[in-house]
């Protein structure tokens, strides 16, 4: 069993996630909130889709995007630092992904299969990661990461946006 996350292993604007999430092993975590994600998703009315909260906040669809578009992101980051690579990666600006997401005319089917599919990549992508993989450190956003902490922010980054619709948008 791995030990708990050190706060060399990640930036700490990530705790926030990691708090949500790492109580858990990183696979089950996946794999458990897969699941109640597609269950939640499911249950949201379809003409809710589009409802954004406030003036130049994210639709439910945009978030869900998002949800999709930074498990990828992180799920590189983790192969990156799993296998060894030292390069450093840029960040990314999430506000500047959306309008070119075209998540708006996506169907709700649509946005949970490629969520399913996405996590069922990011499942077995840590499947083949060893103890040792999981703590190998790199770079991204000028800051150190580990690839289990990538992990533990994909789920928690999943679970924030999961309370944010539940509250704000239903």
């Amino acid at each position: 069993m791995l030990s708990q996350l050190k706060k060399e292993e990640y930036n700490p604007y990530f705790a926030t996630y990691i708090s949500k999430a790492s109580h858990t092993n990183i696979i089950e975590g996946l794999k458990n909130s897969r699941q109640e994600f597609v269950d939640f998703v499911e249950s949201i009315p379809e003409e809710k889709f589009l409802y954004a909260y406030a003036e130049s906040k994210w639709t439910i669809a945009e978030v869900i995007q998002h949800i999709i578009d930074t498990e990828r992101i992180f799920s590189y980051r983790a192969l990156r630092f799993a296998r060894n690579d030292k390069t450093p990666i840029m960040g990314f600006e999430q506000d500047n992904y959306v309008p070119y997401s075209n998540a708006n005319e996506y169907s709700k089917e649509e946005l949970i299969t490629d969520f399913e599919s996405v996590r069922n990549s990011s499942i077995s992508l840590f499947k083949g990661f060893t103890e040792d993989m999981l703590t190998r450190i790199g770079e991204a956003s000028n800051s150190p990461m580990s690839a289990r902490a990538a992990g533990y922010i994909m789920v928690g980054h999943q679970k924030h946006h999961f309370e944010v619709i539940n509250d704000r948008y239903l």
